[in-house]
């Protein structure tokens, strides 16, 4: 197959560059409604960056052996020419909704892309502060190799995914005109993501395209002004708390679980899952009896 370049890597000037000019603009025309920049969260978010090119270098080599072991194993190949190289693209970009979405509803993978939600702040150093424990994401691009994508084809159109989504963590940018809203992930959309207000929760996964969360009912509109991070932030500026912070949780919650059903749900629930006689007694009501409708799991979306 040909050979495909780095897409992150060659973006790297453009990420410097953009974000010094967003820096520069805020020095020079202030917006009292705008998040703006911190330099303990920027800093943070920059470490956050570099940390995850080194993890990511590690996780790569399980992962390109599973890839290469199921590449081996289909007898189907698509090859990478001009014109099956946007198909594939479009591939990658719909699993990687099913994928942004799992993370944002499977704890043990929200534990993963928490990381980026962490920031309190909304700017083109956001878009850098990424997870260290990408593990967790391979599985959804599987599919593709098995009806034949080349591993490094893979490798480049989630690269190309990455790089598209960097402009978007910004407030410098309003909406844009209609057709670029309706069918491209924007600042606007992405400003919802990154919200944590009950009627952002969980919205707008797309990657490239948001046309997938209009198909699939989980996209909303900008309409009031975003309150960024978590609903539970974590104050904190150093680099492993914020990588490790929700791995942590889980496993106290393990350890003061009840029962086996209970350590399963707070691993592979909603973020915010509790057990339905938790919650009964935390109300102060008894516990509805099995298989009644109140007895059905509670859980709460995530930021």
């Amino acid at each position: 197959m040909p050979h495909l370049p780095d897409v992150v890597l060659w973006s790297v000037p453009a990420f410097v560059l953009l974000t010094v000019v967003e820096m520069v603009s805020y020095r020079l025309h202030p917006d009292e409604d705008a998040e703006g920049y911190e330099a303990k969260d920027a800093a943070t978010s920059v470490g956050m960056g570099l940390g995850s090119l080194v993890f990511d270098a590690l996780w790569k080599i399980p992962i390109v052996a599973i890839y290469a072991a199921v590449y081996e194993l289909t007898p189907l190949r698509i090859p990478v020419v001009w014109w099956t190289l946007p198909l594939m693209l479009l591939a990658q970009d719909f699993f990687y909704y099913w994928s942004h979405r799992g993370h944002h509803v499977i704890r043990v993978l929200w534990a993963c892309h928490v990381v980026h939600h962490s920031s309190k702040k909304f700017n083109l150093t956001t878009a850098l502060r990424q997870p260290w424990t990408t593990w967790t994401v391979w599985p959804f691009y599987v599919p593709m190799i098995a009806l034949g994508v080349h591993p490094a084809a893979i490798a480049f159109t989630s690269g190309a995914n990455l790089v598209y989504q960097f402009w978007v963590h910004t407030e410098r940018i309003g909406t844009l005109p209609r057709p670029v809203e309706f069918l491209l992930n924007t600042p606007s959309h992405h400003r919802v993501h990154h919200a944590s207000q009950g009627g952002y929760l969980d919205r707008n996964f797309g990657g490239i395209l948001i046309i997938w969360d209009r198909m699939f009912g989980s996209f909303v509109a900008e309409t009031e002004r975003p309150v960024y991070g978590l609903t539970k932030n974590v104050e904190s500026f150093n680099p492993l708390r914020v990588a490790t912070h929700e791995y942590a949780a889980i496993a106290r919650d393990i350890r003061a679980a009840d029962s086996w059903r209970e350590r399963a749900g707070r691993v592979f629930r909603g973020p915010g899952w509790q057990p339905a006689e938790r919650v009964a007694a935390a109300a102060g009501a008894a516990p509805a009896s099995p298989g009644s409708p109140a007895h059905a799991s509670v859980e709460e979306p995530a930021a």
